[in-house]
């Protein structure tokens, strides 16, 4: 192994070990404080099921420690070990154009990576979510589930991989722009036709059945500006009874989505919140400023992917065989992966920033922050939710933060 192979491979390592390291401190952090109700949540978590909620999480650790584990050794083999370059080698062999071996290579490394992880889903959600409750899907959804999302994924892997491969082949000098443009576009055309087309592929949606809940939710919105056109009720027990909400559309006309979980187990003043909450994100623009900053991030990383693959340096480090273009755009991706690490913390904080200030939008709006208190409390009871995660684990996954903070912090307003 060269120097640079084994500079990478210890990188890598590290980077997952501090990873690991970090999830058994998150875990350790709540065998020690899991035991105490935070400010708030007295009237509604018991010890009985704060200890649920601490073996919920506890077990989903260890799923998530395998699965890490397991991801570990399959990249060792793959990416460090011989397989890369027999796997290489046959694309090539099959001697198909370098458009058609670019979009059959990623195209069965998506597929190998689906197989590989069913027994993890599985696992997931005929043991550990049927064991808590949540779980109320059949075997038979779960593979009518499969089977779409594999259609689904082959149409939509193969529309992106052959533009790109296109592009990169047409454009040598300019490909790295052609193909941010077109992921931009196809991102927004995803967007669009999403709530139309894919959703209803996997659930129901139906106009909400509560006509004065329906009132108010679009007049409690018309005051923050914004247009609601339909409110739907989405089928969410069908396959769990996790409950959530959420807004979809792109333009001045947008729909709301509310699953039938959180509509049978909330208060209509709950909902409500949750609703204006949500309504904080599109009046801030969140959404748009999100998508600027990963687009720009976006733009600056093809770039420098155009660099690194005329420059061939990720086929020389890893020895492949043959330097195919598809082979040092995977190594490339692989590289990008290990770099972009230290900024987690970054891209995470700025997401909890942004529910701060939905939080204090969906306050100002309904004039009750105990509202959005209690429905946050009870989203945490119902599903299970960590209570005292440890501040690094929060730095490095969390997308929004602790509810013990923002419940915490609601009551004092």
């Amino acid at each position: 192994m060269s120097s640079q192979l084994t500079a990478v491979l210890i990188i890598y390592l590290l980077i997952k070990g501090i990873d690991r390291i970090i999830s058994w401190v998150n875990l350790r952090h709540l065998e020690i404080y899991g035991k105490y109700v935070p400010k708030g949540f007295a009237e509604a978590v018991d010890q009985e099921t704060l200890a649920k909620m601490q073996d919920y999480t506890l077990a989903q650790g260890r799923v998530e420690f395998a699965g890490a584990v397991f991801d570990i050794v399959i990249t060792m083999i793959f990416i460090f070990g011989p397989l890369l370059n027999s796997y290489n080698n046959w694309i090539v062999s099959l001697g198909f154009s370098p458009v058609i071996s670019g979009v059959l290579f990623f195209l069965l490394l998506a597929y190998m990576s689906l197989v590989i992880h069913i027994p993890f889903s599985l696992y997931n959600t005929f043991y550990l979510e049927e064991k808590f409750g949540f779980n109320t899907q059949t075997i038979g959804l779960w593979l009518a589930d499969l089977v779409k999302e594999l259609l689904l994924a082959t149409i939509l892997y193969t529309i992106v991989l052959w533009a790109a491969f296109r592009l990169i082949t047409s454009f040598p000098d300019l490909w790295w722009l052609y193909v941010w443009a077109f992921m931009l576009f196809f991102k927004l055309f995803i967007l669009y036709v999403s709530p139309y087309v894919i959703e209803p592929l996997f659930n129901r949606f139906t106009p909400i059945a509560d006509k004065n809940l329906e009132k108010k939710i679009k007049e409690m919105l018309a005051k923050a500006g914004l247009n609601i056109s339909r409110v739907f009720t989405m089928d969410g027990s069908r396959r769990s009874r996790h409950g959530n909400a959420y807004f979809s559309g792109i333009g001045r006309t947008k729909r709301i989505v509310i699953f039938d979980t959180l509509l049978e187990n909330s208060r209509e003043s709950e909902i409500l919140a949750i609703l204006a909450h949500e309504a904080g994100h599109w009046k801030k623009k969140h959404i748009i400023k999100r998508l600027v900053i990963m687009e720009c991030v976006s733009l600056a990383g093809i770039y420098l992917a155009w660099l690194l693959v005329n420059s061939n340096l990720p086929a020389d480090i890893f020895r492949l065989e043959q330097a195919t273009l598809w082979g040092r755009l995977l190594l490339v991706g692989f590289l990008a992966s290990l770099a972009v690490f230290p900024f987690k913390p970054f891209s995470t904080y700025l997401s909890r920033r942004q529910e701060w200030q939905a939080d204090e939008f969906a306050v100002k709006l309904t004039g009750r922050p105990l509202d959005l208190a209690r429905a946050l409390v009870r989203l945490g009871k119902d599903n299970l939710s960590n209570l005292h995660p440890h501040p690094w684990y929060v730095a490095f996954h969390y997308s929004h933060p602790p509810l013990a903070q923002r419940v915490a912090k609601l009551y004092r307003q």
